[in-house]
């Protein structure tokens, strides 16, 4: 392939860029520095500070959220990718399945299951125990979390595993490391690019999420995502909405930073894969 057909190729690739990412972007930061007038402002920008609890909440739910899924992706991932092919393609199945179903049906089933007269303290009920508050709680917000992004930390890492030299592994054993130093000192280590891709695939959307909290928070639990879905959908003010995204717009590119930061070293690139 020549150097010109090569750019041709390119082309559309670039028209995507410009009108999905860089405009957006443009248009984010256009908002933020404004006011309705369209006139140069910082008023948006100063009103920031007051809503910095609300951001730390949400980097707080977005932490617990991304470790839960990591405690229980991680091992989940390293279990298939000892099995054959044929039952590792019918995991990766298993965990995409729900993937193909509406994100918003997804969540909204789990009313169903915590709902005070929902499946959970429907069966309390009938054995004789009380019903439990399940529904409008920050443990529901943390569940709705971790059920709707958790496959984005399984495949990453599942990736990287099931790629892993295996002689590395034989190595280890054969110089006396025993099965728990063989996955703390080789394993571990060789999944780090899977780890790191699969933290950021689901600390980026905890963080900035609104439907999630909206329905199995109740309006109890506020993080930023919903502070800003308000002011674009009912305040109309699109200015303090655009300076909240553009603010965790920053805050989600030192995420990424950060992570590419440790994963720098990493000569094993297969977590980025998914």
């Amino acid at each position: 392939m020549n150097k010109r057909t090569s750019r041709l190729l390119d082309k559309p690739y670039l028209l995507w860029s410009v009108l999905f990412i860089i405009a957006p972007l443009v248009m984010v930061a256009y908002y933020s520095f404004t006011d309705n007038t369209g006139a140069f402002s910082l008023n948006s920008i100063s009103q920031i500070p007051s809503y910095l609890p609300t951001i730390l909440l949400s980097v707080l739910y977005g932490i617990v959220a991304t470790l839960i899924c990591l405690l229980i992706g991680y091992p989940f991932a390293y279990i298939f990718s000892k099995f054959s092919v044929r039952r590792q393609q019918m995991m990766v199945l298993l965990v995409m399945l729900p993937m193909w179903m509406n994100f918003l049906i997804r969540t909204y089933s789990w009313m169903t299951i915590l709902g005070d007269s929902g499946v959970i303290n429907t069966i309390l009920n009938s054995m004789g125990l009380q019903s439990v508050k399940l529904i409008n709680t920050g443990g529901a917000v943390v569940l709705g979390m971790v059920y709707n992004f958790l496959p984005y930390m399984i495949l990453p890492i599942y990736s990287v595993l099931s790629k892993l030299d295996n002689s590395l592994v034989e190595a280890a054993e054969d110089l006396g490391s025993g099965r728990l130093q063989v996955i703390r000192r080789v394993v571990i280590p060789l999944s780090m690019p899977g780890v790191l891709s699969g933290i950021t695939m689901v600390f980026v959307p905890c963080v900035s999420t609104f439907y999630i909290t909206q329905k199995l928070g109740g309006g109890q639990i506020v993080l930023i995502g919903d502070v800003i879905e308000t002011q674009f959908q009912s305040a109309n003010n699109y200015n303090l909405g655009a300076a909240l995204s553009f603010v965790l717009m920053i805050l989600i590119l030192i995420c990424l930073g950060v992570m590419n930061f440790f994963g720098a070293d990493d000569s094993n690139d297969g977590g980025v894969v998914i």
